[in-house]
C-alpha cells in the first residue's frame, strides 16, 4: 500500500472519530438530577423483611421530565415502588431525549 493511501485512510479514521466525539453521546454521560423522589417501602416487603436494590431505566425528555420508566432488575415486591418514585424525577434540560439509570436501595423494612 502506498504512503498516500495510508495517509488518506488515517485521515478518514480521524475524521470519523472526531465526528463521533462531537455528535455522539458517550454512554457514561449522565444528566444532572434536579429533583429526586424516595420510594415508599411496600408494607408486604416490610413485613417479609425484604431488602435489595432495584435498577430502573428512564427515558428522559429534553425538558427534563421522565417520559417512561421500567425496572431492569430487583425484587418483584419492590419494583412498583421504585418505578413510581423514578417517574417523579426531574432532570436538567438537554437538547435531546436521553436514557438514564437510577438505583433504589431498600433496607429490609427499616
Amino acid at each position: 500500500m502506498s504512503k498516500s493511501k495510508i495517509v488518506r485512510r488515517c485521515m478518514h479514521i480521524c475524521t470519523i472519530a472526531f465526528l463521533m466525539c462531537v455528535f455522539g453521546q458517550p454512554a457514561f454521560a449522565q444528566r444532572a438530577v434536579k429533583t429526586k423522589a424516595s420510594p415508599a417501602y411496600p408494607e408486604l416487603a416490610k413485613k417479609m423483611n425484604i431488602a435489595g436494590v432495584v435498577k430502573v431505566e428512564l427515558t428522559v425528555l429534553p425538558n427534563g421530565s421522565v417520559k417512561s420508566a421500567k425496572a431492569i432488575g430487583g425484587h418483584p415486591l419492590l419494583i412498583d415502588a421504585a418505578v413510581s418514585a423514578a417517574k417523579q424525577f426531574k432532570y436538567e434540560a438537554s437538547t435531546e431525549e436521553t436514557k438514564e439509570t437510577v438505583e433504589f436501595k431498600f433496607n429490609g423494612g427499616q
